[in-house]
């Protein structure tokens, strides 16, 4: 069962720590060597966000059992497949066409691996250790940063796609031996047939997704750019790849913390304290400050994946047990906004030659989302006080 958890935890460095977020410490050389814009270069991300939106609706359908465990296997061999590529050429067609498939296969792997792997968790009642499994977000950042920020110099921005497409190689032969689903069992097709829970849209339900598409809109310009905005200041410019670094190392307990912090504060509450502490960080490059530039680093990695974790559970709560149906509604307006999200912040930036617009607009989409929280949550208070203090003292 020991293996079956590492299998996961390398799944999400590789579909979300490389083949999602390798872009952002690779991109700074890449525009260096080959003139690419930062319009280009956000253009670029969102169609990765919008392969991993299509891939999330679509791997949704995919049944459990043989057909799961080899739609899973063939996202491995995209994702591998699609990183390695982007160092065989400078073409922003097929760019473009790679950073697409890199989304649809990050989506295959990131929620078919998750699933399996909690799923073996769950039969082995080993339901405690699924905390760890999202660790592996923050490791895959932290170490393609530190790779990007060791021997990027050295290898250059080809070297740096080709190599991390190597142990992507190495990550995914682990968790193709290691990741996969039993065959279904009899009594499958009947449990399917039982009606699911209905998704009640109350209204601190719906403020909770519009708070949280909103953090898909604020998160993701800085998930993009923020060591490209480093590298745009001589006083930050050495900290960039170090800055990523330390983003990763931050967002691997994340999870973990904040969810701690719901069962003390209440969901709610955490939830909103999570908004504000990701605004201050999404604005903290601002100043040009070294210092402010690793705090932001620290504050965003710390909350980016805790804010996950808590509207999944809060949602959870609110939809009276719809569990798949409030993360599937969740994930896809979180999805849909990191789409749009790059493409106007990297004209602004094209035309004004400065990325503080951009991050006063991602801080007041967060900050924003933190006010429609706690709105949902006085609403919620009216009929039940005790619903802002949801989760609150639960273990």
């Amino acid at each position: 069962m020991v293996r079956t958890l590492i299998g996961g935890v390398l799944v999400l460095v590789v579909s979300m720590g490389v083949g999602r977020f390798a872009f952002t410490p690779i991109l700074p050389a890449m525009q260096a060597a080959t003139g690419l814009g930062t319009d280009a270069a956000g253009l670029l991300a969102s169609l990765n966000y919008l392969g991993y939106f299509l891939g999330a609706l679509g791997v949704g359908l995919v049944p459990q059992g043989a057909a799961r465990t080899a739609v899973f296997r063939t996202a491995l061999i995209a994702s591998v497949t699609s990183t390695a590529g982007m160092g065989f050429t400078d073409d922003l067609t097929a760019w473009a066409v790679l950073r697409f498939v890199s989304g649809l296969a990050s989506a295959g792997l990131f929620i078919l691996g998750i699933a399996m792997t909690l799923d073996a968790l769950a039969r082995a009642g080993r339901e405690s250790w699924t905390g760890w499994l999202y660790t592996g977000v923050g490791l895959g950042i932290a170490s393609s940063g530190l790779f990007v920020a060791v021997m990027g110099d050295r290898l250059g921005w080809r070297g740096d796609w080709l190599w991390l497409g190597l142990a992507c190689l190495g990550f995914g032969t682990l968790s193709w031996l290691w990741v996969s689903d039993p065959p279904r069992e009899p009594g499958h097709t009947a449990a399917r047939s039982m009606p699911a829970p209905t998704l009640r849209p109350s209204a601190p339900m719906i403020l909770l997704t519009l708070a949280y598409f909103l953090e898909g809109a604020g998160y993701i310009v800085t998930g993009t750019f923020l060591v490209a905005i480093l590298k745009t200041m001589p006083e930050t410019a050495p900290l960039g790849a170090a800055a990523w670094m330390v983003t990763g190392l931050a967002a691997m307990p994340s999870g973990i913390v904040w969810a701690a912090a719901g069962r003390r504060l209440g969901l709610w509450r955490a939830l909103i304290l999570a908004h504000v502490v990701q605004t201050v960080g999404i604005l903290l490059p601002i100043t040009g400050s070294p210092a402010a530039a690793l705090l932001s680093a620290v504050l965003f990695g710390g909350t980016f994946v805790g804010i996950v974790t808590l509207s999944f559970t809060l949602g959870r709560h609110l939809s009276g047990g719809a569990s798949a149906r409030v993360i599937g509604a969740l994930t896809a307006v979180y999805g849909l906004e990191q789409i749009i999200g790059p493409v106007p912040a990297g004209l602004v930036v094209a035309r004004t030659g400065s990325f503080d617009s951009a991050l006063l607009g991602a801080a007041a989409a967060v900050l924003a989302g933190a006010l429609l929280l706690a709105a949902g949550a006085w609403m919620a208070g009216r009929h039940d006080p005790a619903a802002v203090a949801l989760g609150a003292g639960r273990g």
